[in-house]
């Protein structure tokens, strides 16, 4: 494992051509690396807009399989440029059954590994139910030539149990691929505190678990194609924090960014030594989180 890694965030406005945000995406990587960046995090179903605004079948044509053409577009690019990628797809593992499915691209190009999103919302303008069956890989993370990799999706975020299972399998970073935003027509109020909440939730999981978290979200408007609401203004705001929940590197919460920052991953083992959290867990105790509820 290295002791510092540089890293490179891509956080990107999207369109309904494929073909110009994969463009973007290249000529971001390509920035990215010219900074230095080792492993570049791409956010959350890259490719295209975030289609899970409204129920449709014919979306369902949008998947590809893996590996597919995505995986060696972006191999032949990690394997030019000597870089670790974090893809985000819409995977098609065959007939009738899809995923939402990160993928980590090693230096050589080849498929270190893929997480498919456990945790699938469905709420008003996120009908994710609707495409993506739960993933079945777990929580565990991707070996990498730069270390585990703890990586999981979006909605994961918000569920402490899934970082806290990554952190105990080894990962060395908790990397959340991210599509989230404001519904329009909530008050300036509730969009700020949705936007806090979002940012002190992962702040936590590097708290507990002392470890760098990296939140990658989109950006800019997608319009609702049924009318039903207002569309979704992604908030952006990617961001990296430290293993004690300091904020290292913040994106906009409007523009277009690539961000490539330093991570010293040793200062993980001084946190976990000043804090032990992992060494203070009463694992004799927690037999109720199996549970969905306690009567």
């Amino acid at each position: 494992m290295k002791e510092k890694i540089i890293v490179g965030l891509i956080q990107q406005a999207n369109s309904a051509n494929i073909q110009e945000n994969t463009n973007k995406l290249i000529a971001s990587v390509r920035n990215c690396v010219s900074r230095g960046a080792q492993l570049i995090v791409l956010q959350e179903l890259h490719n295209g807009l975030y289609f899970c605004q409204t129920e449709d079948t014919y979306l369902f044509d949008r998947a590809e399989t893996i590996p597919g053409p995505s995986t060696e577009l972006f191999g032949h690019l990690a394997k030019e440029l000597n870089v670790l990628l974090v893809l985000s797809l819409f995977e098609k593992r065959t007939a009738g059954l899809y995923h939402n499915t990160a993928v980590v691209i090693e230096k050589d190009g080849s498929i270190a590994g893929k997480y498919r999103k456990m945790h699938i919302p469905d709420d008003p303008a996120y009908y994710e139910k609707f495409y993506f069956t739960p993933g079945d890989l777990g929580f565990q993370p991707i070996k990498t030539s730069l270390g585990k990799l703890g990586v999981l999706v979006c909605w994961d975020q918000w569920y402490p149990e899934a970082a806290r299972l990554m952190a105990l399998s080894g990962a060395v970073l908790l990397i959340y691929p991210t599509a989230i935003g404001w519904e329009s027509s909530d008050t300036p109020e509730e969009q700020e505190r949705q936007k806090n909440a979002w940012i002190i939730a992962q702040r936590g999981h590097a708290v507990y678990n002392g470890l760098p978290v990296i939140a990658v979200n989109r950006v800019g408007w997608e319009r609702d194609p049924s009318g039903i609401t207002q569309g979704i203004r992604f908030w952006g705001s990617s961001f990296v924090a430290g293993p004690q929940g300091e904020i290292i590197v913040q994106a906009s919460s409007v523009k277009e960014e690539n961000l490539v920052v330093e991570i010293d991953l040793k200062r993980s083992e001084e946190v976990r030594r000043w804090w032990p959290f992992l060494r203070d867990r009463r694992i004799d105790a927690y037999d109720d989180l199996v549970k969905r509820f306690i009567d």
